[in-house]
């Protein structure tokens, strides 16, 4: 099956295979910001991250027991939990709680930011070689685009709830390096069960205590069940698919699409404002994470030093060359 892929970072071929995973991808990853904003209206940020957990862990991890991924990770826990963290743990319940107080679109656009935060861990760890001029130029242009996409709603963009969204930013930017330096290698299907079930354990008890005193509206239910097995199960596994496919740096593209999906859904079905202001901004955002991530131009390599030249070597006029016997070779290349 897909999860079975190992968490491996080579770039491959982008195959036809690969291209359908990444528009599935690209979906997926766009509408649990429309379904977050409907949970949340029925149900605490915690409860929701304890459900989608809960129901993606339950779908995983009997079959990540099943072929033996979880027993090939244990050895790595620490890092699992780190990505856990990370990935989830945190980023799940911050959104969640940032969305009860600003549209899913403006929570998407800024989660666009990914990749600039990425480009600034990466120099910060040293996993990647400097910025330059042009990645430096990249994150002006990002952070302009991300100052834009804020600044078009002064009310709805509350101060707490867009700090949420920012630390949401540098975990969904974390979590992909914990895979990438930690857990390169590890069964995808692997670490990702054990992330949601470490997750799903931490939250029961504050789901728990937090739970609605009276069942939750139909669409609440409807949209905690589709981020639980769509947007969660069924994500993960076809994320682990397209990293084994095309490698994790290419396969976080979808961070430049999902959030043009879920604006668009919080449009169409929530009636949120989507202004020219925020294009705008979404666009300087791609756009200064394409530069910001793009490899920098290598150094002239020094030319090599000249050869010495070779003597032309004869028989003629050496004394060694006697009659009857041959003289030294000569050397045509130096002549």
């Amino acid at each position: 099956m897909p999860g079975r892929g190992v968490v491996r970072y080579a770039v491959r071929p982008m195959t036809r295979r690969a291209l359908v995973l990444f528009v599935l991808m690209a979906l997926i990853w766009g509408i649990p910001y429309l379904f977050i904003r409907i949970a949340v209206t029925g149900i605490s940020p915690a409860v929701l991250v304890f459900a989608r957990t809960a129901i993606g862990a339950a779908i995983l991890l009997p079959l990540a027991l099943l072929h033996g991924d979880v027993r090939a990770v244990l050895s790595r826990w620490r890092w699992v939990v780190a990505f856990a963290a990370a990935e989830i743990g945190i980023p799940w319940v911050l959104l969640g709680s940032a969305e009860e107080r600003v549209t899913s679109s403006l929570a998407a656009l800024l989660i666009a930011g990914v990749p600039l935060v990425g480009a600034v861990l990466g120099v910060a760890t040293g996993s990647r070689e400097r910025i330059g001029r042009r990645g430096a130029a990249g994150l002006l242009v990002g952070l302009a685009g991300v100052s834009a996409i804020v600044g078009v709603d002064a009310d709805a963009a509350n101060v707490g709830a867009i700090l949420e969204i920012g630390v949401v930013v540098v975990g969904y930017a974390v979590g992909p390096a914990i895979l990438a330096r930690r857990l390169d290698g590890a069964p995808a299907l692997g670490v990702m069960s054990l992330a949601l079930a470490l997750c799903a354990v931490v939250y029961a008890p504050i789901a728990a205590i937090q739970r609605p005193a009276a069942l939750p509206p139909a669409d609440v239910l409807a949209s905690v069940a589709i981020l639980g097995v769509v947007c969660t199960a069924l994500a993960f596994v076809l994320f682990g698919a397209l990293v084994a496919e095309i490698g994790a740096v290419r396969g976080t593209v979808i961070t430049y699409v999902n959030p043009a999906v879920a604006a668009v859904l919080g449009a169409a079905v929530l009636r949120e404002p989507l202004t020219l202001g925020m294009g705008v901004g979404f666009g300087l955002v791609i756009l200064g994470s394409a530069l910001a991530t793009s490899p920098a131009a290598p150094s002239p390599a020094p030319l090599p030093p000249s050869p010495a030249p070779l003597p032309v070597t004869s028989a003629i006029g050496d004394p060694s060359a006697a009659p009857g016997r041959p003289g030294p070779a000569v050397d045509e290349s130096a002549v």
